[in-house]
């Protein structure tokens, strides 16, 4: 292995087969997205989503898809011409995955791709004991889902940042105000009713915590865009009485039980009720200083 891989694996620490298998997992999505970058794909599209906080912000949970979104609205465009050039980039780390193209874009307006690899083969590859190896499944695979956007809605702000592992490359991606936009759209829009994805609700505090004020004008533009809003300019207090109506419908014993898996210290949702969230939308809507 080399030490670029060795010393992205000392931040993980892994003990266990899942620790060794979240490390390859998000090892392989930090190669990944330098493949990207040297094919030029970031010219086109910004990075968003969970997996984009764990590795530039440094969320505290796993997240397991690469999220991407166009910067201008292009459905010609797509991603399986970028997906040979992540496939040689990690076959040149030594990893051994399959890049799998799912193009729907024309018809749903999201592309779609898959990596895939065998997870006992590239658990070895950064140095898991062969013992704890296996103890996995010898077909299971680590499977990770790339999904652009091809018709964003407008308001976001992007920005360019750089990570030296294994290599220096750089990412454009949405900037802190326009993710927690579209985090906000994920919470108050996911169509799961009473059962909610426990991650949306881990990143909301997450975003709470440092103070982060959410990009409003995007936030409706997404609204709009997926049917849930046709008011009139969303405001902080129109943004404050949906987050009170949303929190009042979600079951937070379910939503914390989701996103447990995710974390390495569960304790972080001992506090998790309808009251904890509703004491924190103040300080969501408005961002640091409230």
């Amino acid at each position: 292995m080399s030490p670029a891989l060795s010393d992205m694996l000392d931040a993980y620490r892994p003990e266990t087969p899942a620790d060794f298998q979240n490390a390859t997992r998000e090892i392989v999505q930090e190669i990944a997205l330098l493949g990207l970058w040297r094919g030029g794909f970031f010219r086109h599209a910004a990075f968003y989503g969970g997996t984009a906080l764990r590795i530039f912000h440094g969320l505290r949970r796993f997240s397991e898809d690469l999220n991407f979104t166009l910067v201008e609205a292009d459905r010609a465009l797509r991603l399986e011409p970028y997906l040979a050039g992540v496939a040689t980039e990690l076959e040149a780390w030594g990893f051994t995955f399959e890049a799998e193209s799912k193009s729907g874009g024309a018809r749903t307006g999201i592309e779609s791709a898959f990596l895939k690899g065998s997870t006992q083969q590239n658990l070895l590859h950064i140095g898991a004991p062969e013992e704890l190896a296996a103890l996995l499944p010898s077909r299971q695979k680590i499977r990770i889902k790339l999904e652009m956007d091809l018709d964003p809605p407008g308001g976001a702000t992007t920005e360019t940042l750089t990570r030296l592992l294994p290599t220096p490359y750089q990412v454009t991606l949405y900037d802190l105000p326009s993710l927690f936009a579209g985090k906000l759209h994920a919470v108050l829009c996911r169509g799961w009713k009473a059962w909610a994805k426990g991650r949306d609700f881990y990143d909301f505090v997450w975003y709470v915590a440092r103070g982060v004020a959410p990009r409003l004008a995007h936030l409706e533009a997404r609204m709009r865009q997926s049917g849930h809003w046709d008011g009139a300019v969303l405001t902080p207090d129109g943004l404050a009485d949906l987050l009170r109506e949303r929190f009042a419908a979600v079951d937070f014993k379910q939503a914390a039980d989701e996103v447990r898996p995710f974390l390495h210290d569960p304790r972080e949702l001992d506090l998790w009720s309808e009251e904890f969230f509703v004491s924190l939308i103040g300080r969501a809507v408005a961002g640091r200083g409230s």
